[in-house]
């Protein structure tokens, strides 16, 4: 694995890191580049997490990180690795960095970036922010199907109901959190490495009492390329979650990471 920021001004510390693991995206990587920082949201950096993309995706992310010095940063992994792990280099990396702000989402543009300052705003008073379809105001482009949204609906339902988490949108990649949230996760210890890891997250940010919030969002269909889940990913998913429901909820935030603590640097206002 290695990290691309070497033409990255050493006095750059992101206050807000966007992280996006990629496969195959390099069509949608320039225009999510471009309307991530058409936001103006100032010392925000872009962390971009390949698996070896055979369509140039990293060849693309290293082009922007020299258009964009500081601002693009590449972690390449060379291979597949799991969706999970690539959450998890991308989220310690920017946390490396000195991010007191992180969000991750897909790099599709499943996920609208101009959500991104509706969810620092609601960071003002809540540790982690998932961004929901399931709430007033979220849902999906009329273009989804009814079997793509019978799956997610499924899906949703069985993860909730298996885990006990209270958020009703569970396999949401798009969230934002405090920084002392994220490092109070150990998250190398975190059974699911590919998409289970999603609703994982979630679930050890419940049991720590974190305040989490849904953020509503309409998902968006693809920009290009193709969707990765199936119902083999769901029934995947659950098997793996299933002892997270008697996992016994820790006494509280560790030291750091309570949810008194506070960066003094407060997120840039919507």
């Amino acid at each position: 694995m290695t990290h691309r920021d070497d033409a990255a001004p050493d006095s750059l510390r992101p206050k807000i890191a966007v992280v996006t693991p990629t496969y195959n995206e390099a069509e949608n990587l320039p225009e999510l580049a471009r309307r991530i920082f058409a936001l103006d949201i100032p010392d925000c950096a872009l962390i971009v997490v390949d698996d070896g993309s055979p369509d140039g995706t990293g060849e693309v992310a290293e082009a922007l990180g020299r258009e964009l010095p500081g601002r693009v940063r590449l972690i390449q992994r060379g291979r597949k690795l799991g969706l999970g792990t690539a959450y998890v280099d991308g989220l310690a990396y920017a946390l490396d960095t000195g991010a007191d702000y992180v969000v991750h989402m897909d790099a599709d543009l499943s996920h609208a970036p101009e959500y991104i300052p509706g969810f620092l705003a609601a960071l003002r008073d809540a540790d982690v922010v998932i961004g929901s379809r399931y709430v007033a105001g979220g849902g999906s482009q009329e273009e989804w199907g009814i079997r793509r949204r019978a799956l997610s609906a499924l899906g949703n339902f069985a993860i909730r109901a298996v885990t006990g988490i209270k958020a009703r949108d569970v396999t949401s990649g798009f969230k934002g959190f405090r920084r002392e949230a994220l490092e109070s996760l150990d998250m190398e210890a975190f059974r699911c490495k590919g998409f289970a890891f999603l609703p994982e997250e979630t679930h050890a940010c419940q049991r720590r009492g974190y305040r989490l919030v849904e953020h509503p969002i309409v998902f968006a269909q693809r920009f290009s390329g193709e969707s990765k889940m199936s119902l083999a990913i769901i029934i995947e998913a659950i098997w793996r979650l299933l002892p997270l429901r008697f996992t016994r909820r820790p006494a509280g935030p560790p030291s750091g990471g309570s949810r008194a603590a506070r960066p003094t640097q407060k997120p840039p206002a919507a």
